[in-house]
C-alpha cells in the first residue's frame, strides 16, 4: 500500500483558481501557509470532500477518495478523517463527555473509534469532562474539539487555522498540547496557518501558497530558507532546527543544546539532559563577520558557508548559509554585503543573539 497522500486539484472560481499537485508524507504535520486569499482553507475543503474540485485526484494511504477521471468521489462522511475549524463548535447542551461521544455514536463501526482516555491525556483535558462549554476557556474549547476529532479514529487530522479566533494567552495555552500531538500522533496532520511561530513550532513539512497555487514544498528547514518565496522576506523569517539539550549552566541561567553541527547557548530551560527541542533562530538576529569575531557580547558564534544571496530591493540583503547540516537564514543590509564582499562559496562567521532563540 502506498503511504502517501496523493492531492491533485483543479478549481475554477472565477477569479480565483486552485491549480496543485501534492505529494505528501503519510506521518508528521505537513503545515500549509500563505496569507489569507492563498487557497490554504479551499484546499483543505478539497480534500474533506466539503469542495468538489472541477478535476481532482486525491489518494489517502493507497485508497482513492476522489478521482474525477473515474467519477470517483467519496463523500464527507465517508472519509475516514477528522477536521477541526477555527471554532469549537460544540454542542452548548452537552459535556465534554459527551460531545466526544456524539461522533463515535454515529460511526459505522465504533471499534474504529480510538481510547478516549488515552485522548483526554494527550490534551490535558480528563478534569473537564463534566463540564459544558460555556464553562471552558477558549483553548480548552478548542482542546475539546481536537479530541472530537480524533475520537473518530481518523486516517487524517485536518486543522483550519485552530489558534486563530483565540488571543495570546490561549495560544500560549494550546500550543503545547499541540506539540505533543506532533509528538505522539502516528497519523498525518495537515494544519493551515499563516503564523510563522505555528510553522516553526509544529511543521514537519511545509507547503507555501499564494494565489491558489503551490510556491514551495518540502522539510521545514530547507522551504523556510528557500530565497525565491516571500516567507524569507518578511520581517519574522526564521529557520528551525532539531537540538538536543547537552548542559545547563545554572549560575548564568542558559542552557546548552547541541544540533548537527555545533552546540548554542539558550535562554535556560527547565528540561532534563537529553531531552530533544525545536530551536527557531530569526533571521533579523544573525549577523555575519569574514573572520571570528572577538571582544563580542554575543556567545553564539559558528563557522558557516554562504549557499545563497538575494536582495529585497529594500536595501536588506537576505543570506543562506549552510552549518553543518543546518541551514540558516541572515537579514543584514545591502551595504553590509558589498562591503564585506558576500559571494556565494564564501566561508564566514555567524553570530547569533541568545535572545532570538526560542525553543
Amino acid at each position: 500500500m502506498s503511504q502517501a497522500i496523493l492531492a491533485r486539484f483543479r478549481l475554477n472560481y472565477g477569479e480565483f483558481q486552485l491549480a496543485v499537485d501534492l505529494n505528501l508524507p503519510s506521518t508528521g504535520v505537513t503545515v500549509l501557509f500563505g496569507h489569507s486569499g492563498s487557497g490554504k482553507t479551499t484546499l483543505l475543503r478539497c480534500i474533506a470532500g466539503l469542495q468538489k474540485a472541477q478535476q481532482g485526484y486525491l489518494e489517502i494511504n493507497g485508497t482513492v477518495w476522489q478521482d474525477s477521471a473515474q467519477n470517483v468521489f467519496l463523500p464527507t462522511h465517508k472519509r475516514a478523517l477528522g477536521y477541526v475549524f477555527q471554532e469549537a463548535n460544540l454542542f452548548p447542551h452537552l459535556t465534554v463527555a459527551e460531545n466526544l461521544q456524539f461522533g463515535v455514536k454515529r460511526l459505522n463501526k465504533p471499534s474504529e473509534a480510538v481510547d478516549l482516555s488515552y485522548i483526554l491525556d494527550l490534551l490535558g483535558i480528563a478534569h473537564l469532562v463534566k463540564r459544558k462549554p460555556n464553562h471552558l476557556s477558549g483553548g480548552e474549547r478548542q482542546r475539546v474539539a481536537i479530541a472530537r476529532a480524533l475520537a473518530l479514529g481518523p486516517e487524517v487530522l485536518l486543522m483550519d487555522e485552530p489558534l486563530a479566533s483565540l488571543d495570546i494567552k490561549r495560544k500560549q495555552e494550546i500550543l503545547p498540547f499541540l506539540s505533543r500531538l506532533h509528538r505522539e500522533l502516528d497519523i498525518p496532520v495537515l494544519y493551515v496557518t499563516h503564523s510563522q511561530q505555528e510553522v516553526a513550532q509544529l511543521a514537519d513539512t511545509l507547503v507555501i501558497m499564494s494565489d491558489g497555487q503551490v510556491l514551495a514544498t518540502g522539510p521545514l528547514s530547507e522551504t523556510q530558507a528557500r530565497l525565491d518565496v516571500p516567507m524569507a522576506q518578511d520581517r519574522d523569517a526564521s529557520t528551525v532546527w532539531p537540538a538536543t539539550i547537552v548542559g545547563h549552566e545554572s549560575e548564568y541561567h542558559l542552557t546548552c543544546v547541541a544540533f548537527d553541527g555545533g552546540t548554542l547557548s539558550l535562554p535556560s530551560i527547565n528540561a532534563a539532559i537529553g531531552t530533544p527541542l525545536r530551536v527557531q533562530i530569526y533571521a533579523r538576529d544573525v549577523s555575519i563577520a569574514l573572520t571570528v569575531p572577538t571582544a563580542t557580547s554575543i556567545l553564539n558564534v559558528l563557522g558557516a558557508t554562504i549557499t545563497g544571496l538575494s536582495d529585497d530591493n529594500g536595501g536588506h540583503s537576505l543570506v543562506r548559509l549552510q552549518i553543518g547540516k543546518q541551514v540558516l537564514l541572515a537579514h543584514i543590509t545591502r551595504k553590509s554585503a558589498i562591503l564585506l564582499g558576500l559571494q556565494i562559496g564564501m566561508a564566514v562567521y555567524v553570530q547569533i543573539k541568545g535572545t532570538s532563540l526560542v525553543s
